[in-house]
């Protein structure tokens, strides 16, 4: 049976990138498909290892039915260039990290999350980046959430083939 690994990838691993392991968790467990994509998170920076995701990503999540309590902040190694088959990154600051410690024959393994969302979601057409909410209010945790779910259910439809071959 073939799985597909995925690593969301932000700077610090305790905004973005966990929310969107929670959103992409919960939506992978709905669709009966955790036995086939594996999900993980890690930030490029190591200024918050081992902790919990940010009490306001936390929060918001919950309202929306997602568990992000027990996710513990952790930076990204070469050896997840291995482990997994894609590294999805919020913005493209996080992309050019990943580039510099990535294995040359494995950059075709990063991507953007936003590029996951369907044309459909016409209201983030044109949006590229995955906004870090760290510096702003509440607003900034929904809109991350609202782009994490758009994003992580195009992610699942790309992914269905591969899973199906």
């Amino acid at each position: 049976m073939k799985t597909v690994s995925v690593c969301f990838v932000c700077l610090g691993n305790i905004c973005r990138s966990p929310t969107a392991e929670g959103v992409m968790r919960h939506l992978v467990d709905e669709m009966k498909l955790a036995d086939r994509i594996l999900v993980d998170s890690a930030g490029t920076g190591d200024w918050h290892i081992g902790e919990a995701p940010d009490e306001r990503a936390q929060q918001a999540a919950r309202q929306r039915g997602y568990e992000l309590a027990t996710l513990r902040g952790r930076q990204i190694t070469v050896a997840d260039f291995e482990r997994f088959d894609l590294l999805i990154a919020m913005d493209e600051r996080n992309v050019a990290a990943l580039h510099q410690l990535c294995p040359p024959a494995q950059h075709d393994k990063i991507r953007l999350l936003l590029e996951f969302v369907p044309q459909t979601e016409s209201r983030w057409a044109g949006a590229c980046e995955v906004v870090d909410p760290y510096f702003g209010g509440a607003a900034g945790f929904e809109q991350v959430l609202d782009q994490c779910e758009a994003a992580c259910r195009g992610l699942i439809a790309a992914l269905r083939p591969q899973l199906l071959a």
